[in-house]
């Protein structure tokens, strides 16, 4: 006969493991991506085949095939002029296995999940929120061809706001997965002030906002312009007609490097001044061990996070430092989530690790 606990014990324990790994492709898949923007690598591939692109070039004339093919856009014509095939090839490397790593995570994800259905393992919210990651998985391969098309035919470098969603959208799968597994872990909530709850939720949408801001940065090259701290472009706040002089005004969001680089100075400010202030608050309030250490790691994360920025910007963003900036990214937000998870209400009339893993459906 069948132990029935015991199954399920392990189903949950298959899954947990299961999103782990996911969510760490998915990390080390950003870092790449950081690293293929950060070596002007992205646009070296210029086709979009899901399925024959799995394999590279495989001979000479394969090689010279995908290189005649990168010389017609406007960034080698513009840019890279001259480039020898053994430069093509290190730009090459680094869009492929961006593009690798995003369907070893599809198969990665769509294998197990489709297992774990087929014998039933899901609960029915837990089910619906991985079909929604699943489906927000499929979209960030077309947003990635959507992306890299921006840059094919007018432009020398993708589009920063195409740029931005790709990213932000891959780091809201991120989280979602972060977000579930948190879920399944079976920990006691905390019973913690509207206050505090309020802090932590506004702390993951800062953080949010702060990774698309970063994203233009990158999109814009603008970490290699005004390049002191904590002046920028001669002044702390610059005048308000060198930023806003883009027509309508809304764009300089977007296309004013200064602007951009400004606005990520200023809400690293103020998501590092929100992060202390949620700690401080779980301190005084004796919110619980879990409540207090989760908010003072993630007041120290951030407060790591902004130095690692600043020295990125003094030293130009050289590429390991600038991975570094973007790795602690991903922890402060995994660390946001989590606390701001662990400070949801309890379900009512449940307790222990049946409320973790009904709240989890």
């Amino acid at each position: 006969m069948t132990d029935i606990p015991a199954q399920r014990a392990r189903h949950l324990s298959a899954i947990r493991w299961w999103l782990v790994s996911v969510a760490v492709l998915i990390a080390i898949m950003v870092l790449v991506g950081g690293a293929t923007r950060l070596t002007e690598s992205g646009l070296s591939i210029v086709e979009w085949k899901p399925v024959t692109g799995t394999l590279p070039p495989l001979n000479h004339a394969q090689w010279i095939q995908a290189f005649e093919a990168y010389k017609t856009i406007p960034q080698y014509r513009e840019l890279n002029v001259g480039m020898s095939l053994d430069e093509f090839k290190t730009i090459f490397w680094w869009e492929w296995s961006h593009r690798l790593l995003g369907r070893v995570i599809g198969v990665a994800y769509l294998l197990p999940f489709l297992w774990f259905l087929w014998h039933g393992a899901l609960r029915a919210d837990l089910k619906r929120r991985l079909w929604l990651i699943f489906g927000l998985g499929a979209l960030q391969g077309a947003v990635g061809w959507w992306m890299v098309a921006s840059g094919l035919s007018q432009r020398v470098e993708v589009s920063q706001y195409r740029l931005a969603t790709h990213l932000v959208l891959a780091l809201l799968i991120f989280g979602s997965i972060v977000w579930a597994l948190r879920r399944l872990t079976g920990r006691p909530l905390v019973v913690a002030s509207y206050r505090l709850k309020i802090t932590g939720a506004a702390v993951v949408v800062l953080t949010f906002v702060q990774l698309y801001l970063g994203a233009l940065v990158a999109g814009l090259r603008a970490g290699k312009v005004y390049n002191t701290w904590p002046d920028i472009d001669g002044a702390l706040i610059p005048s308000a007609a060198r930023l806003f002089f883009e027509e309508p005004w809304w764009r300089n969001l977007f296309d004013n490097a200064l602007m951009v680089q400004f606005a990520h100075r200023m809400t690293a400010y103020a998501l590092l001044a929100l992060a202390l202030l949620h700690a401080f608050d779980a301190v005084r309030s004796r919110a619980g061990t879990a409540a207090v250490n989760g908010a003072l790691w993630l007041a120290a994360a951030i407060t790591l996070q902004a130095t690692l920025g600043i020295l990125t910007l003094l030293y130009q963003v050289p590429i390991a430092l600038a991975l570094v900036h973007q790795a602690g990214a991903i922890a402060v937000l995994t660390l946001a989530i989590l606390q701001a998870e662990r400070l949801a209400a309890p379900q009512p009339a449940v307790d222990g690790v049946g409320a973790r893993l009904a709240a989890a459906g």
